[in-house]
């Protein structure tokens, strides 16, 4: 289900930035028994990406009443993806205009994938991807539509039978993310996570668990780091909103048997 500007719809302008020049930014966030987890982390992420990417003319009341009416009679878990981006008036990348009317707003509605549930359970595999992510610290963090990394990466990754996900790295070599989540590992007490100042994206769940850590007992570093870091610690997880949580069972030939605190946390996400 889709609805663009608030209308429920199966079609889309052609005229929309997002087809032409990937201008605009996204969030997906998962539904769980009737409400949207973590709503005002999702929306805090929009906000940041608007500023970043320049829309001056979100209306988030508009935005809120559109997202309510989408989910009011959705009654299973599933995910909810909130898109914006700009109509292409002029056909080319520059934009000046702040009207409202310029502002597309893509809702979609589907279903949550089953291999999540088995994930969050069972744990995943990761392979290093050959596809690098490149550095830019104007985007970095932000969720923009532009994901040809991304796609470039997923393709690798889902024709090997070998990994359920993708450990990716920058083009310094430096551990930055999975395809499509965070990554962290513990040693003792210390738990460690990319920085993100060149690469990567913020996820709300990532945000969460820098934020839990301390709480209960746990120091937090974001660091730079190559592949080799990982051979020698205790636990290595990963996170997304839609998990929210799943244990890394191996990074290439590597094995990880802990899973002592991915399962803390797992109390604790489910119930923010």
């Amino acid at each position: 289900m889709y609805w663009i500007n608030g209308v429920l719809t199966k079609k889309i302008s052609l005229d929309v930035r997002a087809l032409h020049f990937g201008d605009g930014f996204f969030t997906t966030a998962k539904i769980y028994n009737g409400k949207i987890h973590l709503f005002n982390w999702h929306m805090e992420r929009l906000k940041v990406s608007a500023r970043r990417l320049m829309f001056n003319n979100v209306n988030y009341d508009i935005l809120y009443e559109e997202i309510f009416q989408s989910i009011l009679n959705y009654n299973a878990d599933g995910i909810i993806k909130i898109i914006i981006s700009r109509i292409n008036k002029n056909k080319k990348y520059g934009y000046k205009s702040d009207n409202y009317s310029d502002l597309y707003r893509i809702i979609r509605i589907s279903p949550l994938p089953k291999y999540y549930s088995q994930w969050f359970h069972l744990g995943v595999r990761l392979k290093t991807s050959k596809i690098r992510l490149s550095r830019n610290s104007f985007f970095a963090g932000i969720k923009h539509l532009n994901r040809l990394e991304q796609v470039m990466i997923s393709y690798d990754i889902n024709n090997d039978d070998k990994a359920d996900e993708a450990l990716v790295l920058d083009t310094d070599s430096n551990v930055i993310e999975c395809c499509s989540a965070n990554i962290f590992w513990r040693q003792k007490n210390q738990v460690f996570t990319p920085s993100l100042l060149y690469a990567g994206v913020n996820g709300v769940m990532r945000q969460l668990i820098i934020r839990l850590l301390p709480k209960l007992g746990y120091s937090i570093q974001e660091v730079m780091v190559g592949i080799e870091r990982l051979k020698s610690v205790d636990e290595v997880f990963i996170t997304n909103s839609l998990l929210p949580l799943a244990p890394v069972n191996s990074i290439n030939d590597y094995f990880y048997t802990n899973n002592e605190l991915c399962n803390i946390l797992k109390n604790y996400v489910i119930d923010e």
